[in-house]
């Protein structure tokens, strides 16, 4: 339900406006309308809306501008984009620039209702993820506030460094206790809190005053010799560390073992200070003794809670890593090494931008920049070349002063949640491109029918042979851009069964050949040795390794560069798997363009790709449990690896129909 969630309505129809306006107040929204552009942004910043309906067509600043200034000034916006059917160019725009969904003219309420859906479920989703990386910060925040005080515990062994200055008063203290003959010569309160073991002694050797931990753990010694509480020593004269400090006038440190009141020793580490009266002579001695197995068991702890904080930061499920100013990653837990490597050293746009500079809207500088959390989507490059839609937030990690020294960074991968929403989104965007593309196709098959028409009615036989030719093409084209859509729009299985990795790979060069051999190319076929067979499905395989081939033969018509150009296909196959390689040596392609050639819509021909070829083969290829590489070199060519293991796993088969549309694109 929408609960009085803000909507802003941005479109240039008064009647629009409010029909529309009705209908989403009737649904529960909080409506706010807008005539224009420069209405509309000024209404987001003071609204702050949580969606925005947004018309694309509209004079003066039209939907996209609108659209870009809303995203920079809230990034998690959610933007619903209103277009005609004339509009798709710009709402796969739109989408490009992080809009939700869109929906088109006439509107209906049931699309309209489906894609505000789609704007609350992730706004909903990133509050969610908001509050786990609250969660973890605070549990991060109580773990550190535990090492620190663990650490402080573990610093009070070296106290008498601390208590010098004040050792006059203090002995003031004792020596008053003394005189007074107080109970059982104990020391005054203050004296009785320190953490370890406190005793002073007098220029005699003789024990006068002692803390309540030495009293419970070592005994009431008050009137002992201050030997006797030493293991091993017997008398005078013997070396301990209360008469070494007497004997010559400086303070003591040494590790000693003490004798316990149950007769068990407790080693220790014993600080002895002197304390000298007027005439400079040494009146007494004060003595601190730490227990070195409870100095152990703080360690010990301090190291479990060490450990802890590492397990929960790497157990974190996601992307973990510290920054500091000069972008270098400091830290980096198990799943961020896992995914992009070790990682701690490079910087950041190294490690998994793969960028040789930082990046335009860096997270990190905006973080010390504004001083603040900020959070973004974005797709990122693991170690393998895959791209992984992550949202990042950041947190600033300050010193004792409050200035920023490091800069954290969560990213939560949510690439499954975009492939989902991207699919649910774009096969209402297909039936809109399907028409829009077949009509330019149609308009290019009418003027290759009218050539056949004039060539017949003034029998010119080159005029009809070259309008056939236009038909002929068109007609492919049309044909190819609706089995691709077919076979994108419905979720398949695979229907594997054995076949000779030879047989397979000859088929593909009887269907490529004789067009590589139309085009003035020359093709090769390359199979290494004994292949033997592996399980896969033929026909849904054979369509992902022709749109390959196909590619490489479109880019080497493409190069002009060269006079001869050549497409090879070269099989080999190992005991788990079966490896395909194709080459060309035509244009090549940037890295820009080689990390997003397997992106929904990503074409690199322009107006003659529909974006959906290498998509859909890079489906099908991780259906059969492989996997794709990629190397080009930009106006060298290109070769794509293919690796298919040779076994499947247990997969519901294709349907009938399924395989009908699969085998229809292959041909």
């Amino acid at each position: 339900m929408a609960m009085n969630m803000k909507l802003l309505l941005i479109d240039d129809e008064e009647g629009i406006r409010r029909m529309l306006g009705m209908s989403l107040a009737d649904l529960g929204y909080d409506v706010h309308t807008a005539a224009d552009g420069q209405e509309g942004l000024k209404l987001f910043d003071w609204l702050a809306p949580d969606i925005v309906l947004l018309d694309i067509k509209m004079p003066g600043m039209d939907g996209i501008e609108v659209l870009r200034n809303i995203k920079a000034r809230k990034i998690d916006a959610e933007v619903v984009m209103i277009s005609g059917h004339g509009d798709l160019d710009l709402a796969i725009k739109s989408l490009q620039l992080d809009a939700v969904d869109f929906v088109t003219k006439p509107i209906r309420d049931e699309i309209l209702q489906i894609a505000l859906k789609r704007a609350r479920d992730k706004l909903s989703m990133r509050r969610e993820i908001k509050a786990n990386t609250d969660n973890l910060e605070r549990l991060v925040a109580e773990k550190s506030a535990r090492v620190v005080e663990l650490e402080r515990q573990v610093a009070v062994g070296q106290v008498v460094e601390s208590l010098t200055e004040a050792m006059s008063a203090l002995a003031g203290d004792i020596g008053n206790a003394a005189n007074a003959g107080g109970e059982g010569g104990q020391a005054p309160g203050p004296f009785n809190e320190i953490p370890c073991f406190v005793s002073v002694h007098n220029r005699y050797l003789e024990i006068v005053a002692t803390n309540r931990l030495y009293r419970e753990r070592l005994g009431d010694k008050v009137g002992c010799n201050s030997w006797e509480v030493y293991s091993g020593r017997l008398g005078r004269g013997n070396g301990c560390p209360v008469w070494m400090a007497i004997e010559t006038g400086k303070g003591q440190r040494r590790r000693e073992l003490l004798v316990d009141r149950d007769g068990q020793e407790i080693p220790a580490i014993v600080h002895t200070a002197p304390i000298t009266g007027r005439d400079g002579k040494v009146e007494f001695v004060l003595e601190f003794s730490v227990d070195v197995t409870e100095v152990k068991r703080l360690q010990d702890e301090l190291r479990t809670a060490q450990q802890k904080y590492q397990e929960i930061f790497d157990a974190s499920p996601a992307f973990i890593s510290v920054h500091g100013l000069d972008f270098r990653i400091r830290e980096a837990n198990r799943m961020f090494r896992e995914c992009f490597g070790a990682g701690v050293g490079e910087r950041c746009f190294e490690a998994y931008k793969h960028r040789d500079r930082p990046c335009t809207e860096c997270l990190v500088h905006k973080t010390v920049k504004e001083g603040h959390t900020v959070e973004t989507e974005t797709v990122v490059t693991d170690r393998e070349g895959q791209p992984i839609n992550v949202l990042i937030r950041t947190s600033p990690i300050r010193d004792e002063k409050g200035d920023i020294v490091e800069v954290m960074e969560m990213a939560t991968d949510i690439t499954q949640l975009r492939q989902l929403q991207d699919h649910l989104s774009n096969l209402g965007l297909m039936i809109g491109s399907m028409s829009h593309g077949v009509k330019g196709l149609l308009t290019a098959l009418d003027g290759g029918v009218y050539k056949v028409e004039r060539g017949l009615a003034t029998n010119d036989q080159a005029k009809v042979e070259a309008g056939w030719a236009v038909v002929t093409s068109m007609v492919g084209r049309i044909k190819k851009l609706v089995l691709d859509i077919l076979y994108y729009a419905k979720s398949r299985h695979l229907n594997h069964e054995s076949v000779e990795v030879a047989s397979f790979a000859q088929s593909l060069a009887e269907i490529v050949g004789p067009k590589a051999e139309r085009q003035g190319l020359s093709f090769g076929l390359d199979l290494a040795g004994s292949l033997g067979a592996f399980e896969i499905d033929e026909v849904a395989l054979s369509s992902a390794m022709v749109n390959f081939l196909e590619n490489a033969m479109d880019a080497c018509t493409s190069d002009a560069a060269k006079a001869e150009h050549k497409v090879v296909l070269r099989a080999r196959a190992d005991a788990e798997a079966v490896y395909f390689e194709t080459n060309d040596n035509g244009i090549g392609m940037d890295r820009e363009t080689r990390e997003k050639m397997f992106t929904l819509f990503f074409s690199s021909k322009g107006a003659k790709g529909t974006g959906l070829g290498t998509y859909i083969s890079g489906r099908i290829i991780a259906q059969h449990g492989g996997r794709v590489r990629v190397e080009s070199t930009l106006g060298q060519g290109t070769t794509i690896h293919v690796a298919v293991p040779r076994f499947k796993a247990d997969i519901r088969p294709m349907d009938p129909a399924e395989r009908q549309i699969a085998r229809e694109a292959c041909q």
